[in-house]
C-alpha cells in the first residue's frame, strides 16, 4: 500500500515509518520538523519506497493514499506549551484537513490520540469508557483538549461521511531517537545520569506512569490499522506501573549510580496516576507489550550514550 505518516520524522512516526518499509509498503513522511528530526529518517532516504515531505498539516494537503497515520502535534510538555495556540491548530485543523483527504481519497485513517485525555483520572486503570477530568483553561489544555477535539472531529467524520477511521490513546512511551530536551521524565533521568546531574523529581515522586516501549507501541498501532470492524477507540501502553521516584531509581541502577536527587513543586495539572487497562487491545487486536522496563531503558540509555 501507499501510507502517509505525519509527524513521521518525529520519535515515534519513524520508527512506524521503517516498520511500514519492511513490510514492503510505500511510504510518504511528512514533517514540518517543529520536533521532528531529519536524521531520524536520514538512513531511510535511499529506499526507493520512501518520500520524505515538508509540510504543516494545518495546511490542506493533495496525496493519493490508501492509509492515513496521523502523529502530527508536539507530545511533550515543553513543546506543546512552547506555541499553544500552533499546538491546538495542529490537532484541529491538521485532523480536518487529513480526515477531508481521507475522504476525498477513500483512506483509511488512525488518530494517534493519547491518555491525555483522560486528564488527572478520577478512574483507574483508565478504561476507553472514562470520559477524563480534564482542565479546559490550563497550561496543558492545548494539547488535551486539542487531542479530545481531533477525536471528536474523527467520530463525526465516520458517522456523518463514513469516512474510515481509528482512534488510539497512546500511554508513555518511550525508546531511541527521543529528543534530549523533550522534558519527558524517561530521557530527563537518563541525560541527567548521563551528565553525572541530580534527577530532579517533581513533588514527591509518588504520581505513577506507565512506560510502553516504542517498538511495542508500533506494532498496536498496526494492529490497528490493519483491523477491520472496530475503529476504537483503544489504549496502547504498558498496563505495568511505576512511581516516578521508581523510575528515577531504577535508571541510576542502570548506570551504577548512587541514588542522587532534587526534588521540585508538581507542575500544574500534572496528573497524579496513568495506568492503562488495555483488556480491549488484548481482545480486539490480540495485542499486549512485550518488552519490559529495564530491557527498554537498556536499549534506550544505549541511544542516549551516543548523543549526549
Amino acid at each position: 500500500m501507499r501510507i502517509l505518516v505525519t509527524g513521521g520524522a518525529g520519535f515515534v512516526g519513524s520508527h512506524l515509518c521503517e516498520r511500514l518499509l519492511a513490510a514492503e509498503h510505500s511510504v510518504i513522511c511528512l514533517d514540518n520538523f517543529f520536533t521532528g528530526r531529519k536524521e531520524n529518517v536520514a538512513h531511510l532516504l535511499d529506499n526507493p519506497r520512501f518520500e520524505l515531505l515538508r509540510h504543516d498539516v494545518v495546511d490542506p494537503l493533495f496525496v493519493d493514499v490508501d492509509q492515513i497515520y496521523n502523529l502530527a502535534c508536539p507530545a511533550s510538555p515543553v513543546h506543546y506549551q512552547y506555541d499553544p495556540i500552533k499546538t491546538l491548530k495542529t490537532s484541529v485543523l491538521g485532523s480536518m484537513n487529513l480526515l477531508g483527504l481521507a475522504k476525498r481519497v477513500k483512506a483509511r485513517i488512525l488518530q494517534a490520540s493519547t491518555s491525555e485525555v483522560y486528564g488527572d483520572p478520577h478512574v483507574h486503570p483508565q478504561t476507553e469508557t472514562y470520559w477524563g477530568h480534564v482542565n479546559p483553561i490550563g497550561i496543558r489544555s492545548c494539547y488535551d483538549e486539542g487531542k479530545r477535539t481531533a477525536e471528536t472531529l474523527f467520530m463525526d467524520y465516520h458517522r456523518q461521511n463514513g469516512v474510515d477511521t481509528r482512534i488510539i490513546r497512546i500511554f508513555n512511551t518511550y525508546g531511541p531517537r527521543m529528543l534530549p530536551d523533550d522534558g519527558r521524565v524517561v530521557s530527563n533521568f537518563i541525560v541527567q545520569a548521563l551528565k553525572g546531574q541530580k534527577l530532579t523529581i517533581y513533588g514527591k515522586g509518588e504520581q505513577t506512569r506507565s512506560f510502553c516501549y516504542v517498538d511495542d507501541l508500533v506494532e498496536g498501532m498496526m494492529r490497528m490499522m490493519n483491523t477491520d470492524d472496530f475503529i476504537g477507540p483503544v489504549n496502547l501502553g504498558n498496563p505495568n506501573e511505576f512511581t516516578i521516584l521508581e523510575l528515577a531509581i531504577l535508571v541510576q541502577q542502570k548506570l551504577g549510580q548512587k541514588l542522587n536527587l532534587t526534588f521540585k513543586p508538581l507542575p500544574s495539572d500534572d496528573p497524579r496516576q496513568r495506568q492503562p487497562d488495555i483488556s480491549l487491545a488484548k481482545s480486539k487486536l490480540d495485542w499486549s507489550p512485550t518488552i519490559d522496563l529495564s530491557a527498554g531503558l537498556d536499549k534506550t540509555i544505549a541511544y542516549f550514550k551516543g548523543i549526549v
